[in-house]
Order: C-alpha cells, then sequence, then structure tokens
C-alpha cells in the first residue's frame, strides 16, 4: 500500500462484500431479538464467535444478552445510531470485560437491523492507532467524515472504521505517509 487511494481501492474490492454481507445478515434477522442474540454473543453468520472477540468471557457475554434483551424496547425506539450506541454502552457499562470495540460493533450488528448506522466514525483501540497516524487525538470518541483526507469519504462511516483498523500498520508506516503528501500540504486539506 503505497497511498490511501490504494488502501481504499483494496477495501472496496477485497473487505466490502465480505463485510456488506455480514451487515445484512443481521439486517436480514427474523426478529429484533434474534439480531440482538447473534450481536450480543457476537456470533456471525458461520456461527462462530468473531476473532476480535473470542477473549471475552462467555458469561459476560450472556450478561451482555440478557440485558439488552431485557432492553429491547428501548434499543427499538432509538431514532439514530448515536443513540443506539450510547443506550448500549450504558446498559453494557455494569459488566465486566465489555469493551469499546465490543459496545461499538453489537451496536452496528443491532442498528444494521434497525436501520441505523452510523454518521460518524467511532473510535476504539483499533482505529484510534489509525485515527492517531492520521494526526487526529487518539481521545477523541468519533470523528466526522468531513475531517477525513479526502480518499475516504467515498466510504461509509463504519467502513472508514474497518479501514483504520485493518490499515493500522501502513497508516503509520512513515514510508506511506510520506507518499501520501502534496508538497508539505496533507492530501485531504485540498
Amino acid at each position: 500500500m503505497s497511498s490511501y487511494k490504494s488502501i481504499v481501492r483494496t477495501y472496496i474490492s477485497q473487505i466490502r462484500p465480505r463485510a456488506k454481507a455480514e451487515l445484512g445478515w443481521f439486517r436480514e434477522q427474523p426478529t429484533l431479538n434474534s439480531a440482538i442474540g447473534l450481536a450480543s454473543l457476537a456470533i456471525n453468520s458461520q456461527g462462530k464467535r468473531y476473532s476480535h472477540q473470542r477473549r471475552l468471557k462467555k458469561a459476560n457475554l450472556q450478561r451482555a444478552k440478557l440485558t439488552l434483551l431485557a432492553n429491547s424496547r428501548n434499543l427499538k425506539e432509538c431514532r439514530e445510531f448515536e443513540e443506539l450506541f450510547k443506550v448500549i454502552e450504558m446498559l453494557l457499562e455494569p459488566i465486566s470485560g465489555i469493551g469499546e470495540l465490543y459496545v461499538y460493533d453489537t451496536a452496528l450488528r443491532i442498528g444494521a437491523k434497525l436501520g441505523l448506522l452510523p454518521k460518524k466514525v467511532y473510535l476504539h483501540a483499533g482505529t484510534r492507532a489509525g485515527a492517531k497516524a492520521l494526526g487526529f487525538d487518539g481521545k477523541a470518541r468519533a470523528l466526522e467524515i468531513s475531517a477525513l483526507p479526502k480518499e475516504f469519504r467515498q466510504l461509509e462511516p463504519h467502513e472508514i472504521e474497518d479501514v483504520l483498523c485493518i490499515f493500522e500498520s501502513e497508516l503509520n508506516d512513515e514510508n506511506f505517509r510520506i507518499s501520501d503528501k502534496v508538497g508539505s500540504k496533507p492530501s485531504w486539506c485540498d
């Protein structure tokens, strides 16, 4: 990878189809409770736990599932992804071992069923490293699309979240960053 354009092309051609299919699988669940159950247990369309959530304790996932199912009405009443994210975050905060990546992923999957997708790029450990590589404050909770490199703006916010996480090492590579500059001005300032 030598540029933002190549990262975006790679994402679109190699990763987007699979990511889109996974969200589609949650969207097509027969009921909201079915989507909540699968999302809270971090179960993918193959019936397996998502690899980046394999270290979470089964007991904590079960508690999260019971908590979210008991509050399915509150989740259904959400009108924006941000609201859904905050409700899930608040509900799961007392459960030990449930971190910000799990909250985001669970909100994204349930949001797919509800037709609520992010309008900003949410940051967690992996995406935060990618955002820092782009020069952003690592303490931010989310980034506006307009603040990101122009090449990324053809992606949906949840896709940019994927890119920041998946391509974090490329974004941190000094040679990569130099090759994507126009003079001394970052390309996203154009």
